[in-house]
């Protein structure tokens, strides 16, 4: 099967697609049944059912942007990094957590996946304007780029066991890898 996740839809988007012929695949084991309206002549009731997982056909006028990486945001940087402050190592609420900049953007550093790690308030205070090296704080595990399965994953919490499934297949080979013990 050609194809990789590209976005989570609402099931009513899913019917559209069925009952305009644009489904190409589908996978998983979960199939919903649809029911529609009754028809006045047979008194018959509609239905569709649908897949959990769909792959569309592409077409001239029905077009994904390709974007290589996915949108960062606090929820799934956070996600990402399982909660933890990756100074410190200690699991926090969200609202304890914040967004540092390894290499701080007053000094370059970019607002972008791979420079960006969770950290509590305190540890985030103590670096400052620093970088990592320069306040004498470790980083834990080297902040990555998660590839669109891995977002989708990080993004959804009522994930189906065949939908995570699927996704797991696309998920990069590289752990979170730990510099210090």
């Amino acid at each position: 099967m050609a194809g990789a996740p590209v976005t989570w839809i609402p099931w009513q988007d899913a019917v559209c697609l069925y009952s305009r012929n644009m489904v190409a695949w589908t996978a998983g084991d979960s199939v919903f049944n649809i029911l529609g309206g009754t028809n006045r002549l047979t008194g018959l009731r509609s239905f569709i059912d649908i897949n959990s997982i769909i792959a569309i056909k592409r077409s001239a006028t029905h077009k994904h942007p390709k974007r290589n990486i996915p949108p960062l945001t606090n929820r799934e940087l956070f996600l990402r990094d399982a909660y933890m402050c990756m100074y410190c190592g200690g699991q926090y609420k969200e609202s304890s957590l914040t967004r540092d900049h390894v290499i701080p953007m007053s000094r370059g550093g970019k607002d972008r996946w791979s420079n960006v790690i969770t950290a509590c308030r305190h540890c985030n205070t103590s670096k400052g304007n620093k970088t990592p090296e320069e306040a004498r704080m470790a980083l834990l595990a080297v902040p990555y780029v998660p590839n669109w399965a891995e977002y989708l994953a990080l993004s959804n919490r009522k994930i189906l066991s065949d939908q995570m499934e699927f996704l797991k297949t696309q998920f990069s080979n590289r752990p979170m890898r730990f510099t210090r013990q």
